[in-house]
């Protein structure tokens, strides 16, 4: 973990509610997709954890959606500001058990971190089917991006403006070698049970501290008590136990 202070390249809007910022500082601390920051913002007491979408060189880009107050001030932020932000935390996604063709599936604001992850495993040789999942039409981001890789994108909608109509379930590939996945509860619970591979999920939780100390975000494993925001937020699938 780092704490530096970060300059905004820029800030923009890629839907009506979630927005993409590009940081400029000391990326040194984040060394695996899957890894989140911690910002520090005026008259806000808790740092706003927010997942790493991308790390090269020293640009540092996430993606956010609006949702309280922290996001709110973010999100009216413009280039040339400044913030406190701590780096390098969470344990991310391991990248050696991806096989040849690894699936990744992101639902909402989960989708942001798989991109880090796509792009290491194409530069690695890898095979990626992406399934992206969302509300509606309005909501979709990404998409490109993840085609600008080489990955093979689907995108599903619940209402089916968009894409596959469905959830990210119903656009599972018949073959994969592994999968990855990052996104509400209620999805990463129904990838948990339609999935027929070992894989990794990345969990949102509500965090205090962000780095382990305050133990606010503990939950049962098969090995024990873990904590979200420090041995996650990455856990496999056969160390999950979900709560009835």
């Amino acid at each position: 973990m780092k704490q530096g202070i970060f300059e905004i390249k820029s800030n923009i809007a890629l839907t009506a509610t979630v927005y993409k910022m590009v940081l400029v500082g000391d990326t040194s601390d984040v060394t695996a997709p899957g890894q989140f920051v911690n910002i520090l913002l005026d008259g806000l007491f808790l740092r706003r954890p927010i997942s790493v979408n991308d790390c090269v060189g020293d640009e540092l880009i996430l993606i956010y959606k609006v949702v309280g107050k922290g996001t709110e001030q973010m999100a009216k932020m413009t280039a040339g500001q400044t913030l406190d932000v701590l780096t390098g935390l969470g344990n991310g996604y391991d990248l050696s058990k991806a096989g040849d063709r690894p699936l990744l599936i992101g639902g909402g604001v989960g989708v942001p971190p798989l991109y880090m992850l796509a792009r290491q495993l194409r530069e690695a040789g890898k095979e990626v089917s992406v399934i992206l999942g969302f509300n509606t039409k309005d909501e979709v981001f990404c998409e490109a991006d993840f085609k600008a890789l080489g990955c093979d994108t689907t995108v599903t909608t619940v209402d089916g403006s968009y894409g596959v109509k469905g959830f990210v379930t119903n656009a599972l590939p018949e073959s994969y070698t592994y999968f990855y996945t990052c996104g509400p509860e209620p999805m990463l619970k129904a990838v948990y049970k339609a999935t027929v591979t070992d894989g990794q999920f990345s969990f949102e939780e509500r965090m205090g501290c962000g780095f382990g100390a305050c133990m606010g975000c503990s939950c049962k494993t098969v090995t024990g008590n873990k904590r979200i925001c420090k041995e996650g937020p990455v856990l496999t699938k056969e160390d999950i136990i979900w709560e009835a």
